[in-house]
């Protein structure tokens, strides 16, 4: 389950009060459907955001979560699925493999009521990868402990790692930014490019010069509608922290003007539609000013899964994406 959408039920949730606490896997071994660093939120109904098995074990995670309200103090469960210890655990899941969940509840400290999701969900909003450690097993006053940053102790790495002359043992991992997307152009093919988007976690940006496509109405899932003309996207949009951007006008003209706003800009990733013989022609329309593009420029972008309409178009895309970003943030 995203983050992006964690974090939103997080803030519905705090602003009810809600009691709650976080789940994170610290400890996988065989086959498991969520790894390391993996969250849950669930609140003191058992209803929870996010998943760390395919819904087969929160249920269970409810009740340790109901046990870690009613004593206030975090607790590790394990659920081993290996063999025999899948039959003694009585789950018939059949996964073949084991993890283990820490569980912290999120209302035990005066000082600051919501940590550590609330600093996650601060930090997720910004531009860089942050470490996180969190004590997870050993000295009980100690597990629930969670640093971020600079904060995190010198040498150690990510993964568990063992505090030097102590019991404890500590979950270091990478709290990367929720991905942002930047589509250029609010066709009525841009919608289903925008909800898929933001089904799976991403932040979206659309612009266009056309109001009237901005205020269509099937834009909704979008974080934020800018009108401007495609010469102006330098001057009225920050082009750096993006992750992605798909520039879908269907005017050339257009089109290349957003393309010589984006050249040598730190987007990582590019796509334009349209045929490889209309991307041969942006580039070479764009002369000495094409910069690094024609390295980044994915076009026909997405992949070739037989797209012949706005939503199979958009699902291809965000296949495309979600392979390239999963990559480049591995660790």
């Amino acid at each position: 389950m995203a983050l992006k959408h964690l974090f939103e039920r997080f803030e519905e949730w705090r602003a009810a009060n809600e009691r709650l606490v976080l789940g994170t896997v610290y400890e996988t071994a065989g086959s498991t459907y969520s790894k390391q660093g993996s969250r849950v939120l669930i609140d003191g109904e058992g209803n929870y955001q996010g998943l760390v098995s395919g819904g087969c074990l929160e249920g269970d995670l409810a009740a340790h979560a109901a046990a870690v309200l009613a004593s206030s103090e975090p607790r590790p469960v394990c659920y081993d699925m290996r063999g025999e210890h899948d039959i003694l655990f009585g789950t018939g899941v059949g996964c073949d493999g084991m993890l283990k969940v820490l569980l912290q509840p999120l209302l035990d400290s005066r000082s600051d009521p919501w940590a550590p999701l609330a600093r996650m969900a601060e930090l997720a909003m910004g531009e860089e990868t942050t470490l996180c450690a969190v004590v997870v097993d050993g000295d009980r006053s100690m597990i629930g402990r969670t640093v971020f940053g600079d904060d995190v102790p010198e040498g150690l790495e990510p993964g568990l790692n063992k505090l030097d002359d102590s019991s404890c043992e500590v979950l270091v991992y990478a709290l990367c930014p929720i991905p942002r997307l930047l589509v250029l152009g609010a066709g009525v093919d841009a919608a289903p490019l925008v909800e898929f988007a933001e089904r799976l976690g991403w932040r979206v940006t659309v612009c266009d010069h056309r109001r009237s496509y901005l205020e269509r109405g099937d834009l909704g899932p979008a974080e934020e509608l800018i009108e401007l003309r495609p010469e102006q996207l330098a001057g009225r949009v920050e082009l750096s922290g993006w992750d992605a951007c798909v520039v879908m006008s269907h005017h050339l003209a257009s089109d290349r003007s957003y393309l010589a706003a984006l050249a040598n800009r730190p987007i990582p990733w590019v796509g334009v539609l349209g045929p490889k013989a209309r991307r041969e022609r942006l580039l070479n329309e764009l002369g000495d000013g094409v910069g690094d593009l024609k390295d980044r420029l994915r076009g026909p972008v997405g992949l070739d899964i037989g797209a012949n309409d706005p939503a199979s178009i958009a699902l291809s895309i965000m296949a495309e994406l979600t392979e390239h970003y999963a990559k480049r943030i591995s660790y």
